[in-house]
């Protein structure tokens, strides 16, 4: 008989509780067990002593035995330090899916086209400044020049 330590869920609708238990692999997941050995209250804090209670005793005896944990139960018996567990490394799973690589690359294409356009509206900006300081002289020594004939003009009429 394949022996399975896993969880059995309990508690009302949106407020689980759970038993960790010793199963028949093939019993239903709520059906029945072997024996109880622990229980689980995920509606607890992490940091709560009382979230994951464990008899260690018989998880070591069913382990010996030929017990198979569950996913979640053997994270349980790793904590505890009863059954070592090596980490999963899964680095697909962080990795954005093909729509928003999408838009990442159409925002940074965006954001290239404003950088540029405020370069150019910067120099664009900075030349005529330059070019209207010039013309702003040369119309300035073109009205000195335009007052000073205007002057010798209403000079010889007065005469």
């Amino acid at each position: 008989m394949a022996v399975a330590i896993r969880l059995s869920r309990g508690g009302a609708k949106k407020r689980p509780y759970y038993r960790i238990v010793v199963a028949d692999s093939r019993a239903s997941r709520d059906g029945k067990y072997l024996e109880q050995i622990g229980t689980y209250n995920p509606m607890l804090p992490k940091d709560s002593g009382e979230r994951v209670k464990l008899n260690e005793d018989r998880a070591r005896h069913w382990l010996s035995v030929g017990a198979t944990p569950s996913d979640r139960v053997h994270r349980f018996l790793d904590a505890a330090g009863i059954l070592e567990r090596a980490p999963k490394n899964n680095p697909k799973k962080g990795e954005p899916g093909e729509a928003a690589k999408e838009r990442a690359e159409e925002k940074a294409a965006k954001e290239a086209e404003a950088a540029e356009a405020a370069k150019a509206a910067e120099e664009e900006a900075n030349a005529p400044a330059e070019e209207a300081a010039t013309e702003d002289a040369a119309a300035e020594d073109g009205a000195a020049a335009d007052a000073a004939e205007t002057a010798d003009e209403a000079e010889e009429k007065a005469e």
